[in-house]
């Protein structure tokens, strides 16, 4: 399984961070990618390099989308390349996954329309679904986390879709116990 995670300047690092972490743990592959140079930096400074050009990896190559949440999702989602693989993903019935602001990127582009959903509360619009209280909310492909508080119950939910739930189990016992 590998995962094609876009990020821009100002990601929240914990976010992104975390949910890479272990999803490498589970033995998933993957691929940071943007689309303004070889490195990326957080919200907090921490810079992610080298990072992958996203014009130069094949996005329907991957099983999966992660899109992390932090004031980057303003220019994630003005992208239109960005938007058009987001698009790719939804119609092609591959996951995606989204947290924090994420969320509301795919809810403006209505992909979140009679979908359980969740995601930074004080973000949630009238996106023609319904937003769950909860850390992480799956919906068909589509996985949705509510805040940086949620990255490990996010990740979880990740694993356990592209991996089923004895992997995902084994990642929880790797680091619960």
């Amino acid at each position: 399984m590998n995962v094609l995670c876009i990020m821009k300047d100002g990601f929240e690092e914990l976010e992104a961070v975390g949910t890479i972490a272990l999803l490498r743990r589970a033995g998933i592959d993957v691929d940071v990618c943007t689309s303004d140079a070889n490195k990326v930096s957080g919200r907090f400074n921490l810079t992610l390099q080298p990072v992958k050009d996203l014009k130069e990896v094949d996005p329907t190559s991957f099983d999966a989308l992660f899109l992390p949440g932090g004031p980057h999702y303003q220019t994630l989602e003005s992208d239109a390349y960005i938007m058009e693989i987001l698009s790719s993903y939804i119609h092609s019935d591959k996951v995606v996954a989204a947290i924090c602001a994420a969320p509301t990127i795919l809810g403006r582009a209505g992909y979140l329309k009679n979908k359980n959903y969740t995601c930074f509360t004080s973000m949630n619009e009238d996106f023609g679904g319904t937003y769950v209280d909860r850390y992480a909310v799956i919906d068909g492909n589509i996985i949705t986390g509510r805040s940086a508080a949620a990255v490990i119950d996010f990740a979880f939910a990740l694993i356990e879709k592209l991996l089923g739930k004895e992997s995902c189990d084994k990642v929880k016992a790797s680091i619960y116990y």
